[in-house]
């Protein structure tokens, strides 16, 4: 554990966890309004995070007492121009009662310490357009806005529809 100013430990997450981050998954879909889009089903999170082959981490947020305050899900990505992995940041969630007092900022630390310890070239994230007071705290820890490049999603049914085509 890592404690940080405010006396709260940041940890990797440990299967005992998934409820929580599931429960913190919901608090950021309410927080994005899209309370409805959580899709995910348990037993494949469990998979997914803590299985034989892991797609993505997650760091915790507790408080001293060991309640939970926050989390972050990440995932390795890789530049071929930089020729380096990278780590892209899916989501950030700190409830509401801890907010201001510094664990986003811890979390988002703890992730760059990994990736300067991993040799990662770059850890990067989204935000909603909407979502100004984000905005402003990754600015003003130094991250950079990608203004120039747009994301694009394929998802459901033309995600089954683009696979198609490789056997057509």
């Amino acid at each position: 554990m890592v404690p940080y100013d405010g006396g709260m430990p940041i940890r990797p997450a440990v299967p005992a966890d998934l409820d929580t981050i599931i429960e913190l998954i919901h608090g950021l879909a309410e927080y994005e309004r899209e309370p409805d889009a959580v899709r995910l089903d348990r037993d494949s999170m469990r998979e997914h995070l803590f299985g034989p082959r892991p797609y993505a981490e997650v760091l915790m947020a507790e408080t001293v007492g060991g309640e939970s305050a926050g989390f972050a899900l990440f995932f390795h990505n890789y530049s071929t121009w930089e020729g380096k992995p990278g780590i892209y940041l899916e989501d950030l969630f700190v409830r509401p009662e801890f907010r201001g007092q510094g664990l986003g900022k811890a979390l988002l630390a703890g992730i760059a310490a990994l990736a300067v310890e991993r040799k990662c070239g770059r850890f990067e994230w989204a935000v909603l357009d909407w979502n100004q007071p984000s905005i402003d705290f990754y600015v003003a820890l130094g991250a950079v806005p990608m203004d120039e490049w747009t994301t694009y999603r394929v998802a459901g049914e033309a995600l089954t529809a683009l696979a198609a085509m490789r056997a057509g």
